[in-house]
């Protein structure tokens, strides 16, 4: 039996990247996932693509609008997982943003409170918003995609970085605390992954020759991809 079966989850972020893998594994292992996506087209485009894969077993997909910045769609979403499945199992705040890699004194406030919206207030929102159905049920999950930067300090993404920290910190303590009412919090942490925002944490072109460099001083043999 697929892992997820009869599991239902929201994957934020889930048009591209990260986000668009994780979808397709959790439909592949059973799962109803709703891809949250601020990006509609993209978004729109992993549901067909996971009805294409005609994955074994009861996973299937439904395209959902959401900007996580925003309490009202999270509040939308919670509403379409129901109303769609009758339930929601997990939830997977995979949704963030950086800015191009730069000294922090030339970080624009524009560029900071981005990060702050999507990495910071949008998982105030999720947790605001969907934790007490958790409570109700006396089960769920929350799994947070936060990042190494968040551990090692990161010249040139400092103010990214320590939105992860904070990620860190509240996924620590929410397990703590929900933990004995049957709900988990966990967070994996990236390095670095060929997505859309890696000339963003680089701040140089993504060619072949930059990955043979940075490969060549951490222990992985290979990037991690997507998909």
């Amino acid at each position: 039996m697929p892992r997820l079966d009869g599991k239902v989850a929201i994957v934020t972020g889930a048009g591209s990247g990260f986000g668009e893998a994780i979808a397709h594994r959790f439909a592949a292992e059973g799962a109803k996932v709703l891809v949250a996506d601020i990006a509609v087209a993209n978004g729109q485009r992993v549901v067909s693509d996971i009805s294409a894969a005609k994955y074994p077993g009861n996973g299937n997909a439904t395209f959902v609008e959401l900007n996580v910045a925003n309490r009202r769609d999270w509040e939308n979403a919670l509403k379409v997982a129901t109303a769609e499945y009758g339930q929601l199992d997990i939830v997977v705040n995979n949704a963030g943003t950086t800015y191009k890699k730069q000294p922090s004194v030339d970080v624009s406030e524009a560029e900071f409170d981005k990060i702050i919206a999507v990495n910071v207030k949008g998982i105030y929102f999720s947790v605001a918003v969907v934790m007490p159905y958790f409570e109700q049920r006396k089960s769920g999950v929350f799994l947070n995609t936060s990042s190494v930067a968040g551990m090692k300090v990161r010249p040139g993404q400092v103010f990214y970085g320590g939105t992860k920290g904070f990620l860190n910190t509240i996924t620590q303590g929410l397990a703590a605390e929900y933990g004995p009412q049957g709900i988990r919090v966990n967070s994996i942490c990236p390095l670095r992954g060929a997505t859309g925002l890696l000339e963003m944490f680089s701040g140089v072109p993504d060619t072949p020759e930059e990955r043979a460099r940075f490969a060549g001083v951490i222990p992985a043999i290979s990037p991690v991809r997507a998909k």
